[in-house]
C-alpha cells in the first residue's frame, strides 16, 4: 500500500473493534482514521479516539453524546451521536469499513458503506444472516468488496478460487464443539450462562460464546456462507474440528481439499481483511503442528444441536425465514444470560417462533427490521409465558 488507507471502524468498542484498533495502532504508516463508531461505551471510545486521531466518534445512544463529547473536549476530533451520525459515519469516504456493529442496528450503515463501494471487512453477521440477497445485490451493483472477518469464512475466501466457481464440489466449515460437545442432552439441560460462555479455544463475547456453546453460531455462519461464495446449501458440509486449527476448507472435483490454518486468535482474520490485498503482521500466536500434535474431526450431533437443522430448514425456507431465526436466538440467548430460561429453551422458542412467525419476501432493510420486530416479540413472548 503506497499510501495510507482511511479506515473507519463501526462497532470499535467490541471485541472485533478493539482487535482492529490494535492492528491500526502497530502500523500508523499504513492507516488513519476517519471514524470510530460504539453503542454506549463512551470511555473506550473516547480513548480509542484519542489514541488513534480519529476524525470522528461517534454513539449511537444519544443519551450518551454529552459525556462523549466532553471526554473529547480540547482533542479537535468531532462528536456525534443517533443512529442517522452511525450512517453518516459510514459514508464517510474511508477506504476501508470494518463492520462490526452487534445485531440489526448494523444493518444501515453496513449497506450505507457498500452502497458506495467501499471495502467492506464483514463482521456483522445480521446483514447476511438477514438480508443476504439484498446485500449481495448491492455488493454487486456498487462494485463494493465484501470481506468476511468470521475465522471460518476468512478461511474459505483465502483458498477459494472464484474463477473456477464449477469445479467446487463443496465448502466445509470447521466448528470447536463449544464446551458442551461431548455432553449429554441431560447434562445440558442444567448448565449455567457461566458453563456456556466458557469456550474452550476462542475469547469471545457471551453471546458469541452461548452461541458457538450451542452451535447456532456453526448455523448462522452456514447461511452467511451460501450467500458470500453463492454455494446452495447442500453443498455446505460442517464438521467438528476441537483443536480449531484448520478454520474451514475447500472441496474441489478433482479431489483436492484446501485448508487455511492458523491458531485460533481473531487478530488474524481480521489483519488479513485489513490488509487485503496484501498481507500485515499480525500478533497472533504462531502455530507449531508438532506441538499440537493431533487433529481431530467428527460429525456434528443434530439431536444434541438442533440448531444446524434450524439453519438448514431456515436457509431452504427463504425470505424472511432467517431473519426470524436470528431475532428468536438473540432473545433466547439474552432470556438465557439472564437467567430466565435453560440452555435448551434456546431451540425450543427459535423453533416454536420459526413455526409461528409467518415467513415472507425481503426487499428492503424495512422489511428485514419489521420481520425482526415481530419475531422478536414472538419470542419475547414465549419467555414471559414460560415465567
Amino acid at each position: 500500500m503506497s499510501a495510507r488507507r482511511g479506515v473507519t471502524i463501526l462497532g470499535s468498542t467490541g471485541s472485533i473493534g478493539c482487535n482492529t484498533v490494535e492492528l491500526i495502532e502497530a502500523r500508523p504508516d499504513l492507516y488513519r482514521v476517519e471514524a470510530l463508531v460504539a453503542n454506549s461505551r463512551v470511555d473506550i471510545l473516547a480513548d480509542q479516539a484519542r489514541r488513534l486521531k480519529a476524525k470522528l466518534a461517534v454513539v449511537a445512544d444519544e443519551a450518551a453524546y454529552p459525556a462523549l463529547k466532553e471526554a473529547l473536549a480540547g482533542s479537535g476530533i468531532e462528536a456525534a451521536a443517533g443512529a442517522r451520525s452511525v450512517v453518516a459515519a459510514a459514508e464517510l469516504p474511508a477506504d476501508w469499513v470494518m463492520a462490526a456493529i452487534v445485531g440489526a442496528a448494523g444493518l444501515a450503515p453496513t449497506l450505507a458503506a457498500v452502497r458506495r463501494g467501499a471495502v467492506v471487512g464483514l463482521a456483522n453477521k445480521e446483514c447476511l444472516v438477514c438480508a443476504g440477497q439484498l446485500m449481495m445485490a448491492e455488493v454487486q451493483k456498487h462494485k463494493a468488496t465484501l470481506l468476511p472477518v468470521d475465522s471460518e469464512h476468512s478461511a474459505i475466501f483465502q483458498v477459494f478460487e472464484f474463477d473456477q466457481h464449477d469445479k467446487i464440489e463443496k465448502i466445509i466449515l470447521t466448528a470447536s464443539g463449544g464446551p458442551f460437545r461431548t455432553k449429554s442432552r441431560e447434562f445440558m439441560a442444567d448448565v449455567t450462562p457461566e458453563q456456556a460462555v466458557a469456550h474452550p479455544n476462542w475469547s469471545m463475547g457471551a453471546k458469541i460464546s452461548v452461541d458457538s456453546a450451542s452451535m447456532f453460531n456453526k448455523g448462522l455462519e452456514l447461511i452467511e456462507a451460501h450467500h458470500l461464495f453463492d454455494m446452495p446449501e447442500d453443498k455446505i458440509d460442517i464438521v467438528v474440528h476441537p483443536q480449531s486449527v484448520i478454520h474451514s476448507l475447500v472441496a474441489y472435483v478433482d479431489g483436492s481439499v484446501l485448508a487455511q490454518l492458523g491458531s485460533p486468535d481473531m487478530r488474524t482474520p481480521i489483519a488479513y481483511a485489513l490488509g487485503w490485498p496484501n498481507r500485515i503482521e499480525a500478533p497472533a500466536p504462531k502455530l507449531d503442528l508438532a506441538a499440537i500434535a493431533t487433529l481431530t474431526f467428527e460429525q456434528p450431533d443434530p439431536v444434541r444441536f438442533p440448531s444446524l437443522r434450524l439453519a438448514r430448514e431456515s436457509l431452504r425456507a427463504g425470505g424472511s425465514a432467517a431473519a426470524v431465526m436470528n431475532a428468536a436466538n438473540e432473545v433466547a440467548v439474552a432470556a438465557f444470560l439472564g437467567r430466565k430460561i435453560g440452555f435448551l429453551d434456546i431451540a425450543r422458542v427459535v423453533e416454536k417462533t420459526l413455526e409461528r412467525v409467518p415467513h415472507e419476501e425481503i426487499n428492503s432493510i424495512d422489511d428485514v427490521l419489521a420481520k425482526d420486530a415481530e419475531a422478536r416479540a414472538f419470542a419475547s413472548g414465549l419467555i414471559e409465558d414460560k415465567a
